[in-house]
């Protein structure tokens, strides 16, 4: 047996942010909620915590500068030390640029690596579009009905009362 939700599909984001800060007031737990574009304010209505992604990025952005000053370190101190018009070999202020640009490579490649494993995207994954109006103008929001303490005329009745244009249910 699948997961039984409660569907409700509305016309404006006015309307479905209205009713994900109702819906979390009311008890409803919030499956999930589909945009056609990017809503400001949902993910604090729905409840969501802030993403760690970004310390991820920070991570993959020292590895990337400690790879690049121990690569450059080794290379001009250790393997192959060059005298450039007298200046020590392991100048850090010369290694500086590079490893910039490798913490900027880093940190952008694993972000997106990380992003795409946390979001279980890859490649040749179908996609299965569950709401196709969703991605043209419609914003639906998804109630998680499998709890037997959800009424499922309580829930129709409060799609209804933030301006639903259709409310039905679904077994996934």
């Amino acid at each position: 047996m699948g997961r039984r939700v409660l569907i409700g599909s509305f016309a404006s984001e006015a309307d479905i942010l209205g009713a994900a800060r109702a819906a979390r007031e009311r008890g409803f737990r919030i499956a999930d909620i589909y945009t056609p574009y990017a809503v400001h304010g949902l993910d604090e209505a729905m409840g969501l915590r802030p993403s760690r992604l970004p310390w991820a990025c920070f991570v993959f952005g020292l590895l990337g500068v400690a790879s690049a000053l121990g690569f450059q370190f080794w290379t001009m101190a250790v393997d192959w030390p060059l005298n450039v018009g007298g200046k020590p070999w392991n100048s850090l202020p010369a290694f500086v640029p590079v490893a910039f640009e490798c913490m900027v490579l880093f940190a952008g490649l694993g972000l997106v690596l990380t992003f795409f494993l946390r979001c279980r995207l890859f490649p040749g994954k179908e996609a299965v579009p569950s709401f196709p109006e969703a991605t043209d103008d419609r914003f639906v929001l998804v109630l998680d009905h499998s709890e037997a303490n959800v009424d499922t005329n309580v829930a129709r009745q409060f799609f209804e009362d933030f301006h639903a244009v259709r409310a039905e249910e679904r077994e996934e």
